[in-house]
């Protein structure tokens, strides 16, 4: 005979009890309902690929104006959004690198990540369920004067990438929108907040300009050089794992003490680590070879 092992709070509560291979109560498991789980489509997604998980806002133009972002960039906005990541990745080890810039975060699988069986939608709504309540939860510890007016939305997507080329190319793509996208909205936001035109007329300024237009508009009329803009608006953020040592006092008792005495312990810890750093080029892909180890 099978005995009930849930608490009897749980089945007090109204929770049918479970049958020892975790499905609620024997006979649902062998009724004429389960014929429904036919209709669940597989997808499970191909194996040794990268799986990519790219999450953007849901309106966030929106968003922003309504919380009173700074423009063109919000140190805030952006700390709290790869703080966000940080708890995605710490919480699901296989991410071997993100990326992250404006509203945006990729978030890089490894090659061989068996992760619940590489079910799509596993990756997809744990990655974006995790991301979402982060950002509610750490609202507060960035923007503290600033009360949260409803929940952000985020959407999520899956993409395989089955080389390492093609995965350096995607991530360049990424980094290369950055700066696009940081580069017009610096130069359209001095144009409103410096110069006084209107939004309508600062885009019609910057039609049909290239790189070079706008950086020349920028230093000419604002006196600012782009490329000393802050690494963070120009190239995003990318987080890895990196050991790091951490330092911290430990109360211990000494032989032939009678008293505790404090000491530095360092510790070695596998952390996720946010750098602002070019992703295009070769050297940051031979500064972190692991990245890409086919065991990694």
């Amino acid at each position: 005979m099978l005995r009930c092992c849930r608490p009897a709070a749980a089945i007090a509560a109204g929770c049918a009890p479970r049958s020892p291979c975790g499905r609620r109560g024997p006979a649902m498991a062998k009724s004429k309902f389960e014929y429904v789980r036919d209709f669940e489509a597989d997808d499970t997604v191909l194996p040794n690929c990268w799986i990519v998980v790219r999450l953007d806002g849901r309106n966030f133009h929106r968003f922003s104006e309504q919380h009173e972002f700074k423009k063109p960039n919000d140190d805030r906005a952006l700390q709290l959004m790869t703080k966000c990541a940080q708890t995605v990745m710490q919480e699901l080890e296989d991410i071997a690198i993100a990326y992250g810039q404006s509203d945006e975060y990729s978030f890089v699988f490894k090659k061989k990540s068996r992760w619940f069986k590489r079910r799509a939608s596993k990756f997809m709504t744990h990655v974006v369920s995790q991301f979402s309540s982060s950002y509610v939860f750490y609202w507060k510890d960035y923007f503290k004067d600033q009360q949260l007016l409803y929940p952000p939305g985020f959407d999520g997507r899956i993409v395989l990438y089955p080389s390492n080329q093609n995965l350096k190319d995607y991530l360049s793509w990424r980094q290369a929108d950055c700066h696009i996208n940081n580069l017009y909205n610096t130069v359209f936001w001095m144009l409103v907040q410096r110069s006084g035109l209107t939004p309508v007329q600062a885009q019609e300024r910057l039609r049909g300009t290239l790189a070079g237009d706008k950086n020349e508009i920028l230093f000419s009329e604002f006196n600012i050089n782009y490329n000393n803009e802050p690494l963070m608006y120009r190239k995003g953020t990318v987080l890895i794992w990196q050991k790091v040592n951490e330092v911290f006092t430990k109360k211990i008792k000494l032989p032939k003490e009678e008293e505790e005495k404090e000491v530095e312990v360092t510790r070695t810890k596998t952390k996720v680590v946010p750098l602002h750093c070019d992703i295009i080029g070769d050297q940051f892909w031979e500064e972190y070879p692991e990245i890409l180890a086919e065991d990694g």
